[in-house]
């Protein structure tokens, strides 16, 4: 992608063979998408018999200046370029043209022959270019909101620092805003970052005076030695990042060191965890809430946190009273098949079902009503006791369940169920029934 250096060596390479000649033929592209503003034949009518008298830029942004206005304005885009036929620029090699190849370009946007017969044409494969006619490019957008060029209008240290401690951006971010500083994009970001050893991330406001003045330095010093050798970039230096930032995650190191890549400003971002850390005062407060909310997932996951103790032991106990509650009614069950003898016992196993079954009635039975329930409880237990002294002297052990036992028990529920009846409580009869139901004997046994 074209960015400061790329449009540079364009506006040199016109500079240098294209001032003082006149334009004689003009061929626009009718692709309104590119062409903004102005129909192709406005455009070319503005252009033939014109002379050229200079090639001027600021930012990514070049205008070609004639004798009269308006003059054609080009912002490069992704893909935009200037080739020269018959220069053999070999600075910029985007200018190149060989002898085979198509000419002018499917590509081209703007064709211009002069006058000595040199032949010009700005190209733009993926149509992201914009190329106008304008009477002042300076005084209208979008040359008039850019911030200051980053090559010819250098800050100072003070500026720099003063205008990055009110933006809370992260630093990667703030130099793609060519508001902010016209001319950088995203492999020279990437580039000036990893030289002056600031995390892409890194919020502006947060890097210190000292930084901001090394990462000055590298901007001025990236973008000089880029324009230099022409945007040439094989004459870059070999510990330059950019020259395995297109390389493969995993297979992308400089200097020995790994390359990691994250989205920054919206644009894929290359840097050296190693060498880039993300510090300040809010790097530092949000890594503290990342640990924090680490910290808090490591003690949701540790069974042996005090914090998770309590709950760990009520949901212990819980399924223990779930499990013994189980092995209650499992127990009844057993029990009532064997007929265990200990009443008792099987009292009490064949009450836990009705409890809960009653949960509601004797939570809410209070005073007399719950006085009563307990009264008749207990004269039904002593009755019982009664009949079972009066039985014919056989033990009801609890591994010698009989028929005969069956029926002097199920005798002995009928007696204690007409008892209640007899004294016409009503609660004692709903306890006696479900005993008569669950005592009857199965047809096994008979």
């Amino acid at each position: 992608m074209p960015e400061l250096p790329e449009v540079e060596a364009a506006r040199r390479a016109i500079e240098e063979n294209c001032i003082g000649k006149k334009i004689v033929k003009a061929i626009i592209a009718d692709d309104s998408k590119v062409i903004d503003g102005v129909s192709p034949v406005d455009f070319k009518a503005s252009l033939e018999g014109k002379t050229i008298v200079a090639a001027n830029r600021k930012g990514k942004n070049m205008w070609i200046e004639l004798d009269s206005p308006p003059f054609p304005t080009f912002q490069f885009g992704m893909a935009g370029a200037i080739y020269i036929k018959g220069v053999a620029v070999t600075k910029y090699k985007r200018s190149a043209v060989k002898d085979d190849d198509e000419w002018p370009s499917k590509y081209s946007k703007v064709f211009l022959e002069l006058d000595d017969g040199l032949e010009l044409s700005f190209t733009d494969k993926r149509r992201f270019a914009r190329v106008r006619s304008l009477e002042d490019p300076v005084s209208v957008p979008p040359i008039s909101e850019l911030g200051p060029d980053a090559l010819l209008e250098p800050m100072t240290v003070d500026e720099f620092y003063k205008a990055l401690s009110k933006k809370k951006i992260g630093i990667k971010a703030l130099l793609l805003d060519q508001s902010f500083i016209s001319g950088i994009g995203n492999w020279i970001a990437d580039e000036v970052l990893y030289q002056a050893r600031i995390h892409p991330m890194q919020s502006a406001s947060s890097i210190s005076k000292e930084d901001c003045a090394t990462l000055l330095k590298c901007i001025n010093e990236v973008i000089k030695k880029a324009v230099e050798v022409g945007a040439d970039s094989s004459q870059y230096s070999t510990n330059w990042i950019f020259h395995s930032r297109e390389k493969k995650p995993g297979k992308a190191f400089v200097d020995g060191k790994k390359i990691e890549f994250i989205t920054a400003g919206g644009r894929t971002s290359a840097f050296v965890p190693e060498l880039q850390k993300n510090t300040g005062a809010e790097s530092a407060k949000a890594a503290g809430k990342r640990q924090q909310v680490k910290v808090q997932k490591i003690k949701h996951n540790d069974s042996d946190s005090q914090d998770e103790e309590p709950e760990i032991e009520e949901t212990a106990a819980g399924k223990s009273k779930v499990k013994q509650r189980g092995t209650n009614t499992k127990r009844a069950s057993t029990n009532k098949k064997s007929k265990e003898s200990n009443s008792d016992d099987e009292n009490d196993s064949d009450d836990a079902p009705k409890k809960s079954g009653k949960a509601k009635q004797n939570k809410s039975s209070k005073g007399k009503g719950g006085d009563q329930k307990k009264k008749t409880r207990g004269t039904n237990t002593a009755a019982k006791r009664k009949l079972e002294e009066s039985d014919d002297g056989e033990d009801m052990d609890d591994n010698d369940a009989s028929g005969d036992d069956d029926d002097s028990e199920q005798d002995m529920d009928q007696k204690l169920s007409s008892k209640t009846q007899s004294k016409g409580k009503k609660t004692t009869k709903q306890m006696a029934e479900p005993r008569q139901t669950r005592n009857k004997p199965s047809k096994k046994q008979k």
